[in-house]
């Protein structure tokens, strides 16, 4: 069934193992290369059955799994076990099975194979430090969700009722003002309710952002990112989380496709055609560098001039899509070279000086302007 003519002489005495991750249980292709022993079978993920098994494994193992929401748990505890795992990236795992029979020892036994042929479509994994840090900014941008419809819905029902203030509604006036509103008894009792939640969000997310300021200070490439105007902690902190290991990118597109920030096209026999963004991507990321985006072109010259040069050509969502994806791109680049913005500036300057500028590299006479 498998072939072991590309394996490595230190590969040959391992055991190998596909795994088919589910919730409940999990089911395992094993394959033994010293004794040449296939072994099947199913795990339930009740008790302590899977960390039994994994650590009464003798020798080297390499574990390979198929990227999924669920599989956080199983990866610490391979980690906690000495033990080699690779994920791999669904689609591409998908494509190298042609028939359409699928079930949990053929999806076993597939993974198994392409670790054996070296054919394992591996994927970046973040480190432990990396989630819990990306779980902190995702759940502190729930909160803020939060906080914005509850603001929508107090907005609504002050402009429902005359009361125009706008930003200054969210002031200590504004909220005397709406709590003082003649309302019916039913609607009076879902204003108190809506103003105690948003007193409530409004405390949690400053202790969030205080948390999430701290854990910025904390890390180099967050702190060399915030020297950015228009840069603030969460989105230097979530730029360098989620990046993960800049030296992965070949170029900005490579940075920009990871985020989703590229046209998707659909051209066929020399005719091109582009559409609107891909959106293949992580959407948290790519929503911060658009709002850091419309900062940035008020505080940077040189952004500020190509923000309004693809105003003038594209209107204003494309040209905030690109000042975004040409930020973003600066930030990659910051980070791969472990530089501030003081340096990344001159290095610009120098860099279009001697005709070589490239995406993301500020113009000629940029000056270096103070957040």
């Amino acid at each position: 069934m498998f072939t072991l003519t590309a394996l490595e002489p230190k590969e040959a005495e391992m055991r190998i193992i596909g795994v088919d991750l589910h919730t409940r249980q999990q089911t395992i292709a094993m394959w033994d290369t010293e004794t040449k022993e296939l072994i099947e079978r199913t795990l339930t993920h009740d008790g302590d059955e899977v960390r039994e098994f994994y650590s009464a494994l003798p020798g080297q193992v390499l574990v390979g799994i198929e990227a999924t929401g669920s599989m956080h748990w199983f990866l610490e505890l391979l980690e906690k076990l000495g033990i080699d795992r690779q994920v791999g990236h669904p689609s591409e795992i998908r494509k190298a099975e042609t028939r359409k029979q699928k079930h949990d020892r053929r999806d076993a036994a597939l993974l198994l194979k392409l670790q054996i042929e070296n054919r394992f479509p591996s994927i970046w994994m973040p480190s432990s430090e990396l989630r819990d840090l990306r779980t902190l900014l995702m759940h502190r941008h729930q909160w803020v969700r939060m906080r914005t419809r509850v603001q929508n819905t107090l907005q609504a029902m002050a402009i429902g009722r005359g009361l125009r203030r706008g930003k200054a509604l969210w002031s200590q006036t504004g909220q005397h003002a709406i709590a003082s509103l003649p309302l019916l008894p039913h609607t009076a009792y879902r204003r108190n309710e809506l103003q105690d939640l948003y007193q409530k969000l409004h405390a949690q997310i400053d202790e969030l952002d205080k948390r999430v300021g701290d854990q910025a200070l904390q890390r180099p490439g967050a702190k060399l990112l915030m020297s950015h105007p228009g840069v603030g902690p969460v989105t230097a902190l979530a730029t360098d989380v989620f990046l993960g290991d800049p030296g992965r990118f070949a170029d900005g597109k490579a940075v920009v496709s990871y985020v989703g920030m590229v046209p998707s096209e659909y051209s066929s026999g020399g005719q091109q055609r582009l559409g609107g963004l891909s959106k293949q991507g992580n959407p948290f990321l790519r929503f911060l560098w658009c709002e850091a985006a419309v900062h940035a072109v008020r505080r940077d010259p040189g952004l500020q001039r190509f923000y309004r040069r693809k105003l003038a050509q594209k209107g204003l969502g494309k040209a905030r899509v690109a000042a975004a994806r040409k930020l973003g791109i600066r930030l990659w680049i910051m980070l791969r070279d472990q530089i501030d913005y003081q340096e990344f500036c001159r290095r610009g300057q120098m860099r279009q000086k001697n005709g070589g500028a490239c995406a993301g590299m500020p113009e000629v006479g940029h000056s270096p302007a103070k957040q």
